[in-house]
């Protein structure tokens, strides 16, 4: 039996881990759904999200084709790369299953997946989750059982069970013109405090030992609820990043933030990073994408590298631990060789522990599509070598200076 798809390895570096389906035995007769997850962590949560609620209404969920009376594909529209993989599985779940129902963030696209595909059962888009659960209905009635199909106290997980991606808003106010997330998701739409923090509650009473917090903007959390105060444990609690972190940060987990925009603001979470009564980890997920301010500005980003290096500083300074990771993108429109070599320059001074890299690449509907003097695919690739090399060999110097330390760690998994 041919399990479902998974996200290719190497397509780009803010790829979600492989979903984890499990073998858990179903009752006869109980309809089964399996799930194609792709993309990002935030699409494997609303993954995660689908199937709580499926399971809540009694279907099963099949680790393969043949064992599913549906397939549910959730793609991924981020880069044209990433669509071409999506209608490859939505493609691969037509052969090998027949009914499909595609959901995410190519979802917002349905002419265009239907062009490709027009046997699909139905297309949803982005976290739409009611529009999903209708597809199903009509494909594969629900038939519950009330007394045999119980739903675990988390819900349901597509991530080992030590960990658990924990989303806190949608959507995204930035214009930057590489990027048609805004179109796809929305603007930013963050939950109130007390929901996130139940939840993640919750995900640690069962289990849960590190928690990744994710959303396309941490840092911006709770701006569009103009960061209202929210009853919780008979205190209030602010919709705002910084108070949210520092309530995480006594559950009895590790927590990590992804997808932090630098903001001024967050300076006030070094501190909680270097309280030893924290759990925050001294970690922080920064998408720099370049340092070159004319590149930036062609971004449409803020262009202030010069300030971002005092700022990395002010937070080593605080909490010499801080281990910082970040994503940027070579071969921008526009981009000269003394721009991308700025961004050597930058890294040199930056030291970052762990980065990853785009060769940028036209998306459909983005603005930096029009931009003038695109960058030839050989030098793009020529530039991204280069890159990784250079952000290889500050990421081994920096872990060579670790040996001979005791550090304590959560082991994924062990290998035979």
């Amino acid at each position: 039996m041919r399990a479902m798809s998974t996200n290719p390895p190497n397509l780009r570096p803010d790829l979600a881990p492989a979903a984890r389906l499990g073998t858990a035995a179903t009752r006869p007769g109980q309809p089964t759904i399996g799930m194609v997850s792709l993309g990002c962590p935030k699409a494997l949560v609303d993954s995660e999200r689908i199937l709580t609620r499926l399971r809540a209404e009694g279907y099963g969920i099949s680790p393969d084709y043949a064992g599913a009376d549906a397939v549910i594909v959730n793609t991924c529209g981020f880069l044209d790369s990433a669509k071409a993989e999506s209608l490859d599985a939505i493609g691969e779940a037509l052969k090998e299953n027949g009914k499909v129902i595609v959901t995410g963030c190519l979802g917002a696209e349905p002419d265009y997946i239907r062009e490709h595909h027009p046997r699909i059962l139905a297309v949803t888009g982005p976290h739409q989750y009611e529009q999903v659960l209708d597809a199903v209905h009509g494909a594969v009635p629900p038939d519950p059982d009330p007394f045999v199909d119980l739903l675990p106290a988390s819900g349901v997980q597509l991530t080992p069970r030590h960990y658990s991606y924990l989303k806190i808003s949608e959507g995204c106010n930035h214009k930057c013109k590489f990027c048609i997330i805004p179109d796809m998701r929305g603007k930013l739409a963050s939950r109130p405090a007390h929901a996130v923090l139940r939840e993640a509650e919750k995900l640690v009473d069962n289990g849960v030992k590190e928690l990744l917090i994710i959303s396309q903007d941490t840092s911006a959390y709770g701006l569009d609820r103009k960061y209202d105060t929210n009853l919780w444990k008979n205190r209030e609690v602010r919709s705002h990043i910084t108070d949210l972190a520092r309530e995480l940060g006594q559950l009895d987990a590790w927590v990590r933030l992804h997808y932090v925009y630098p903001y001024p603001h967050v300076r006030e979470l070094i501190p909680l990073m270097a309280d030893a009564g924290c759990n925050l980890l001294p970690y922080l997920d920064i998408p720099f994408q370049h340092a070159h301010p004319d590149t930036l500005k062609r971004m449409a980003r803020p262009a202030a590298a010069a300030r971002t290096l005092d700022e990395i500083a002010a937070w080593r300074e605080i909490c010499p631990e801080i281990t910082l990771r970040s994503t940027f993108i070579v071969g921008y429109p526009g981009e000269t060789e003394a721009e991308f070599q700025t961004l050597l320059d930058w890294m040199d001074e930056a030291q970052l522990d762990r980065v990853g890299c785009f060769q940028y690449e036209n998306v459909a509907g983005a603005r930096s599509n029009d931009l003038p003097d695109h960058v030839p695919a050989e030098v793009k690739q020529e530039r991204w070598d280069r890159f990784m090399a250079k952000a290889q060999a500050i990421s081994e110097a920096k872990l060579a200076a670790r040996v001979g330390q005791v550090i304590e760690v959560i082991v994924d998994e062990v290998d035979d």
